[in-house]
């Protein structure tokens, strides 16, 4: 599917190009960038007084300023990485170089991010190992690009589809930039991912991730790429997504029984006996749901359960809100008996414990 472009006559600029180019190739990658001594050119992560984190890179003769006091770059250059460097104003400020999920949500964006919680969530239950033939769609800002290629690493093969080219070039300049230079097992599409998945020679794809609006579109497309076994992860927004991918996914008889979920992140507040949870937390992001490609002409597992009834797609139950009831959402529904019981219970507890109780109608029910 990727085919090289042809090699030029050799000359001796072309020659120089290509030294360049072979010196790039082997220029460190990923751990091996975060190393060592704090370089000029580095990004670094300064956390305030107030506990409020910047990101900044490293210049000789640079400064980084703030009203809590200002920083220079060159006392911390060439001093090992994790620092607490005091300013003429007698504030502290700590410098250390960023994480990766420090990186994400601090980043340029020009679309929201796959939060790290929900990336690392993507790489463990997703499976995506070391070596791993990976399709991603939805590239956005490239957060979970990211994570993928850690992953997969220099000997596996990312292709990522986005749709919208100024978001592809805000990806291509964050990716690049974690990692200093092009990444060797990344190749970046502008287009569909239909029309990209079908390219690939029947079931060569190892793990799809999709993050878009409409996944279910693409069933088809990702059931013909993807190998026997492999895993399709969809990142959806809304219940309502959740919901029509879910039963599509069913309907289509190619992959096995779905399982969705979300992931909450809280941090706790820790101060000698005051240990609490913080107020504030990272709640709802998105829902995840993976399932996995059955061998071609292979049914798919009957449930041994009763369910309830599914959506057909657009002319099913989403646009007949007259049959939604709560047994069809899968509301546990008490029955009539239960609450005739619950009633004449509650009731008599009230009419023994409850001072001067005042008859209210429907009493003679209660013994009923």
């Amino acid at each position: 599917m990727i085919t090289e472009p042809p090699s030029p006559s050799a000359t001796p600029d072309s020659e120089s190009a290509s030294a360049r180019d072979d010196a790039a190739a082997r220029a460190p990658l990923g751990q091996d960038r975060r190393r060592g001594p704090l370089c000029e050119g580095d990004r670094v992560q300064v956390r305030d007084p107030k506990g409020r984190f910047h990101t900044i890179t490293l210049v000789r003769g640079g400064r980084f300023q703030t009203n809590r006091g200002t920083l220079d770059h060159d006392d911390v250059i060439g001093l090992p990485d994790g620092q607490v460097v005091r300013t003429p104003e007698g504030r502290e400020f700590q410098v250390m170089r960023p994480l990766l999920s420090d990186y994400v949500m601090s980043m340029p964006r020009g679309a929201a991010v796959v939060y790290p919680k929900d990336a690392g969530t993507i790489i463990q239950m997703g499976d995506i190992f070391p070596g791993a033939r990976v399709l991603e769609a939805g590239v956005g800002s490239g957060a979970l690009t990211l994570s993928l290629l850690d992953a997969v690493g220099e000997t596996g093969h990312l292709v990522s589809v986005e749709r919208r080219a100024d978001f592809a070039d805000i990806a291509r300049a964050n990716v690049d930039l974690w990692f200093g230079r092009a990444h060797p097992a990344w190749d970046l599409q502008i287009g569909d991912v239909a029309d990209v998945a079908t390219l690939f020679e029947e079931g060569t794809i190892d793990r799809v991730v999709l993050d878009m609006l409409a996944p279910w579109e693409n069933l088809a497309s990702v059931a013909h790429a993807l190998a026997p076994g492999g895993v399709l992860t969809c990142y959806i927004a809304t219940v309502t997504q959740m919901s029509r991918l879910v039963e599509d996914v069913r309907s289509m008889g190619a992959f096995t029984e779905p399982i969705a979920w979300e992931t909450l992140q809280r941090e706790w507040h820790l101060d000698g006996l005051a240990v609490r949870p913080e107020h504030r937390m990272v709640g709802h992001t998105g829902f995840l749901m993976t399932t996995r490609r059955l061998a071609p002409g292979v049914a798919p597992q009957r449930r041994d359960h009763r369910a309830t009834k599914v959506s057909d797609g657009l002319d099913g139950m989403w646009d007949h809100e007259e049959g939604w009831n709560d047994e069809a959402v899968g509301t546990r529904v008490s029955s009539a008996k239960k609450v005739r019981r619950v009633r004449r219970d509650v009731r008599a507890k009230a009419a023994t414990w409850v001072e001067d109780p005042t008859p209210g109608p429907g009493d003679d029910e209660i013994d009923r």
